[in-house]
């Protein structure tokens, strides 16, 4: 539900304060992600000593706990001695106390609580264990980051007390949303149950409280059901696995290394029962109907077509094989999920409900007498109707079915609860028809995403979704009625792991953007200041270090703007945000270190150069914060005027003169970076302004056969003094049957010398697609980056 107490007159108090830079300082004593609802600074602090003493009411369980913990925590990080005692209820603190105090408060809800900190006594406040546990987070996010030592499985005993200071305030705080999910998908790659405790530890210190535990897809069936043991026995391995991205290669080229591993069901208990200490509910997802090849692979019964062999996927997508809506179908969904819901004690079960073809629905005799019999319209209509008997099911169970916005097709279940992912509109119609929704939009966030430059960033899945946009997101859409509203329950970052097969990468990729994404769902939405957000996240940064997490550091990746200039130079400006006060370059092809020259005016190219940058804080020895790299061209081209002979097409138009700007493309995921492209040939004529020297061009022209990009069959070169009358160079043959691994192939083209202004290129389509293709006989395109003259 969407919340927002804070009176008004505080609002506009704290926006006002956070505004003003002379007290940027004061707020950088407060550095907590999620930002607190309502936050008083004071001046002086608590420190914590050996002997400090935490008073936690008799006969609360819970509450002691938590207490336990946080003691614990503080006492093995820092080598005091701090301890937890039960008193009666109208017991009086002594000096140097910490006291826990349950109340009754509607203000506060069930997961709100109250902190007021001096520098003899912190006091507590809350009407749930839930709401001590975030104060406790809240009161780890203002210590030192060494209280966090090497996370909770194994911290080391402080060799000598270190001074631990809380700083003096009054926090009251409640969050926006009342879910507020991370979600991961472990069927695509799986990940062991110490890093799916070490996920729940991160996502409680930002105070998510849900994680959507993605348990089956058609690369991998993840969990052990008893009655059906072929579902990890051949559901949960793979013979192989897809290499790069999926369009990396033509043809696809796989590691030839079977894959596996699945959860038993004891190890979902211990995870269940972990989670509950962290007060996260987990919601367990089974994918229906589609995406269910691992499935048919152990019960091919299931399908449509039983006579057919199935196997769990080796590449990513969606495939056509679904589960089959007859009664064979429904008995094993609900033995499997009998289970689960055993297993699972949270109110939510997840059934999947996205990307499920029709083709076999189509094709099956049964599914066309099935929709004549049940009145259905058409296939869209049979999987409303599988998705409703299934929701049935689980509510007679006492629990409710969330699904993805295809379950809006055709009719959705009346007691479903949809989350939103193809971007907003599924969300906000289901919250027209008074459903429950959780906005999940892929564009805002999904943090398979890049984060930043395509030719910087690791692999992932496609599109960008920067820190900065991630945080900018307001679940709860304007178009919707003050009563609509109230049906947004909350937002969840989803990371698929189709390009993330190991915990290092799942970390960089999740964090900090999960750390934007939770102040998304937990504060206030004027309160929300990407600034202050970003200064913040430089102690939040330290915390991950602490915790050994391999954050992304594209927050601090200085940006390249090149633009040629009137002399046939490349002038190339180098930015970072606020927090990055220095950086330093290198031109030669060495690694920059604090050293190296720093960047004080934009630099001007006179021949193609990497340009290598990192960025550095603090003071000698710097610290270094990022570094990237990026190449740029320079020729008698760069800068110069020219006319295209055949129009782009509108997919990647030139924009400004990109064959000469002296920019290189780039690539990551399914992006692709300034290139110019063609349906058929491609011409261009370049004016070099006067007559000179030429002896060669090359052309950067772009290899991605997986899309229908091939190189040209030839390229014919022409010169001419006036514009109009051209002599022929040479005629070059190429190699448009190329494939392999997509990359920019930059094909050079030399010639005798001779004199001229004017320089014709024009490459020639092969037309269709070679055979030898992924895509044999489809129309070839061109996409070109940088045309030099040399």
């Amino acid at each position: 539900m969407y919340i927002q107490f804070a009176a008004t007159a505080l609002l506009a108090a704290l926006i006002s304060f956070i505004s003003n830079p002379a007290v940027s300082q004061t707020l950088d004593r407060y550095p907590v992600i999620p930002r607190p609802a309502q936050l008083e600074p004071r001046t002086g602090e608590f420190i914590f000593r050996s002997g400090t003493t935490l008073l936690v009411p008799v006969a609360q369980p819970e509450l002691k706990a938590i207490a336990d913990t946080f003691a614990s925590q503080i006492s093995r990080s820092s080598g005091l001695t701090v301890a937890v005692r039960t008193v009666n209820r109208m017991a009086v603190p002594g000096p140097n106390a910490i006291q826990f105090l349950p109340v009754r408060d509607t203000v506060l809800g069930n997961e709100g609580y109250r902190l007021d900190v001096t520098d003899k006594l912190i006091t507590v406040e809350a009407t749930t264990p839930r709401g001590f546990f975030y104060a406790v987070q809240t009161i780890y996010q203002l210590l030192p980051a060494s209280v966090l030592g090497g996370g909770s499985q194994s911290i080391p005993v402080a060799a000598q007390p270190l001074t631990v200071k809380l700083p003096a305030c009054r926090i009251q705080d409640r969050p926006r949303y009342v879910y507020r999910g991370l979600h991961l998908d472990v069927s695509r790659h799986f990940f062991p149950v110490a890093f799916i405790k070490r996920q729940l530890d991160l996502m409680a210190l930002h105070k998510f409280n849900t994680f959507h535990w993605h348990l089956t897809d058609d690369q991998g069936w993840r969990i052990e059901i008893k009655k059906y043991p072929k579902l990890t026995q051949i559901g949960a391995n793979r013979r192989e696995t897809l290499i790069g991205h999926y369009d990396d290669y033509d043809p696809q080229v796989f590691d030839g290394q079977p894959y596996g591993g699945f959860y038993t069901q004891e190890q979902v208990r211990e995870v269940v029962r972990y989670a509950a200490t962290k007060h996260i509910d987990i919601v367990p997802e089974i994918e229906m109907p589609g995406h269910a090849l691992a499935a048919l692979s152990a019960y091919p019964e299931l399908s449509c077509d039983g006579s057919k062999t199935y196997q769990p996927a080796t590449k990513w997508g969606v495939f056509n094989d679904v589960f089959c809506p007859n009664e064979k179908t429904f008995a094993f969904l609900q033995d499997v999920l009998t289970e689960v819901m055993a297993l699972f004690p949270g109110k939510y079960i997840h059934i999947g409900g996205d990307e499920c073809p029709k083709d076999a629905w189509r094709k099956s005799a049964f599914c066309q007498q099935l929709i004549k019999r049940e009145g259905l319209k058409d296939e869209h209509e049979l999987q409303s109707w599988f998705i409703t008997r299934i929701d049935k099911f689980v509510t007679n169970k006492g629990r409710r079915i969330i699904g993805w916005d295809e379950i809006l097709e055709g009719g959705v279940s009346p007691n479903a609860t949809v989350m939103s992912w193809r971007g907003t509109k599924g969300g906000i119609e289901a919250a027209r028809q008074r459903h429950d929704v959780i906005m999940t939009p892929g564009a805002y966030c999904y943090l398979d995403h890049l984060q930043g430059d395509p030719a910087q960033e690791p692999m992932g899945f496609g599109g960008v979704l920067p820190l900065e946009m991630a945080y900018s997101y307001n679940p709860t859409a304007a178009e919707l009625t003050p009563e609509q509203q109230q049906y947004i329950l909350g937002v969840q970052g989803n990371l698929w792991t189709e390009y993330i097969p190991n915990a290092t990468q799942a970390d960089y990729m999740t964090w900090p953007r999960a750390a934007a994404l939770a102040e998304v769902a937990w504060t206030p939405l004027a309160l929300k200041n990407y600034d202050d957000f970003s200064r913040r996240l430089l102690a939040h940064f330290e915390r991950l270090d602490r915790l050994n997490v391999n954050y992304s550091r594209t927050f601090f990746d200085p940006a390249f703007a090149a633009k040629p200039t009137p002399d046939g130079k490349a002038e190339v400006a180098l930015s970072a945000n606020m927090l990055v006060p220095d950086i330093r370059y290198t031109l030669d092809g060495s690694v920059p270190s604090g050293e190296s020259a720093r960047y004080e005016k934009p630099l001007l190219l006179d021949k193609s150069t990497v340009v290598r940058v990192a960025a550095f804080n603090g003071p000698k020895p710097l610290n270094q914060l990022a570094k990237v790299q990026k190449e740029f061209i320079v020729s008698k081209a760069t800068g110069k005027s020219y006319k295209h002979l055949y129009a782009p097409t509108t997919g990647r138009p030139d924009k400004g003169q990109l064959l000469t700007d002296g920019k290189t493309g780039g690539m990551g995921g399914y992006e692709v970076a300034d290139v110019v492209s063609f349906a058929d040939d491609f011409g261009v004529v370049i004016d070099l302004g006067q007559s000179q020297p030429v002896q060669g061009v090359r052309v950067g022209f772009l290899k991605y056969t997986a899309k229908n990009m091939c190189l040209p069959k030839q390229v014919e070169i022409a010169v001419s003094d006036d514009g109009q009358t051209f002599r022929p160079i040479d005629t070059f043959k190429t190699n448009p049957a190329e494939n392999g691994k997509r990359a920019f192939v930059r094909l050079p083209f030399d010639f005798a010398p001779t004199t001229a202004r004017y320089v014709r290129i024009v490459a020639r389509s092969v037309g269709s697609v070679p055979a030898t293709m992924r895509n044999p006989g489809k129309s070839a395109q061109m996409a070109v980056d940088e045309v030099e003259v040399r």
